[in-house]
């Protein structure tokens, strides 16, 4: 809950990135609420340079210390391949990049928090976006009592300006500058952009939106083929060669980067209500989306698939609002382990100037039988069986027709 009568806590951790925002939160922390703070970096996969010195930054800003934990196999086999088993997709094309990742990093911040016997914990997420609900639900399921203070709710800065004078007043050093155009959010899985000319939806995206992926126009001329293996609903292995969950990711995030694989631009239903546009490159994740679902093709039957297609948008819009940490989640997600038992096989993979394609696919489980299938002669199917079928199929239909016409007869009478 958020303390709205400015308790004076004692200790705080700071989820912290060592941008701007966060940089400025550790000074306003001690100030306002006389706390030693404590800086906590989730290593979930992003880009190396934002790692790079952020103990010293974090010290540098006031912090009396700074834990990096390394997430990265957590993250991918508890969260991204659990999340992808239930084939997700937020508003039919979102692969959850960022949302996935919000669940784990407060799972280890609320750890070390009590760990460290902090009373609370603080993010520098603002009162705009998903990620405060992310963090605050994830923080009341696991922890209750700790404290949740959320600057962007509560001071008076309101731009990158307010926070460049607010540290330079203090002497405190920081390499941000106000040319930054876009904000953008980077893990193990995906990267998010958004700002820039994408605030007005009728601007196309530049190249300089685009971060990861080669441009589809310029991807190699010659397709790249591979063949993955699949065991539970998991990829587990490239071309035979086993991986861990992290490893997987990172060799197919290589594969579909260099091929234009992963794009996509999008506006989306934000949790608080607003629309906002993102770019999202989440080139591995795409393929493993892609393969998973061609497996489930040969092993799920009509009903069964379709429970599987309900599950996949609640699971989706699950994640996207935050409620991991949640009663629902593990009932929807046992559900998806049950299904993903008949998940298996090896499919190959054709990825060519940002398409990706499963041209192969074979698995122990297949419900496709050629004998029943073939348009040769076939010893197993009785097609005259097809018209009792149909009448019965049809009934529903037919009694409506037949009470109908009934009903004109009788009104011309």
């Amino acid at each position: 809950m958020q303390n709205n009568e400015k308790k004076q806590y004692k200790k705080v951790l700071l989820a912290y990135s060592g941008g701007l925002d966060t940089s400025t939160i550790v000074p306003w922390l001690k100030e306002n609420y006389g706390c030693e703070v404590i800086c906590f970096v989730a290593d979930v996969g992003q880009e190396r340079e934002d790692l790079d010195g952020i103990e010293e930054k974090a010290k540098n800003s006031g912090a009396t210390k700074c834990i990096i934990q390394d997430l990265r196999e957590e993250f991918v086999r508890d969260y991204v391949f659990e999340t992808y088993k239930t084939g997700a997709l937020y508003e039919e094309s979102y692969l959850l990049g960022t949302a996935i990742a919000r669940p784990v990093i407060a799972k280890a911040m609320v750890d070390v928090a009590l760990a460290e016997g902090c009373d609370a914990v603080a993010h520098g997420a603002t009162g705009k976006g998903n990620d405060q609900v992310r963090f605050e639900s994830a923080v009341a399921a696991l922890a209750p009592h700790l404290g949740v203070i959320v600057p962007w709710r509560e001071w008076d800065l309101r731009s990158r300006e307010d926070c460049l004078a607010y540290l330079e007043a203090r002497h405190i050093p920081c390499k941000a500058t106000l040319k930054k155009i876009y904000s953008r959010d980077a893990n193990a899985l995906h990267i998010s952009t958004e700002g820039g000319e994408l605030e007005h939806t009728w601007n196309p995206a530049s190249e300089n939106v685009w971060v990861w992926t080669t441009d589809p126009q310029k991807a190699p001329d010659t397709p790249e083929t591979f063949e993955l293996t699949i065991e539970n609903g998991i990829v587990t292995e490239i071309d035979g060669k086993k991986l861990t969950p992290f490893g997987i990711l990172d060799e197919l995030n290589t594969r579909g980067a260099r091929n234009g694989v992963g794009r996509i631009d999008i506006t989306e239903n934000r949790l608080v209500g607003m629309k906002s546009r993102g770019c999202y490159e989440t080139p591995g994740g795409t393929i493993i989306h892609k393969a998973l679902r061609a497996v489930e093709q040969l092993v799920l039957d009509k009903t069964t698939r379709i429970f599987r297609d309900h599950l996949a948008i609640e699971f989706a819009q699950l994640v996207y609002d935050g409620r991991w940490f949640t009663r629902l989640r593990e009932v929807l997600q046992a559900a998806a382990d049950e299904l993903a038992k008949d998940v298996n096989g090896k499919v190959v993979v054709r990825l060519y100037k940002g398409n990706c394609d499963i041209i192969q696919k074979d698995s122990p489980n297949s419900l496709f039988n050629f004998d029943f299938v073939t348009f040769g002669a076939d010893e197993v199917y009785n097609q005259a069986d097809g018209k009792g079928f149909i009448q019965l199929y049809s009934l529903p239909a037919r009694i409506r027709a037949l009470n109908a016409e009934y009903r004109k007869q009788q009104a011309k009478k």
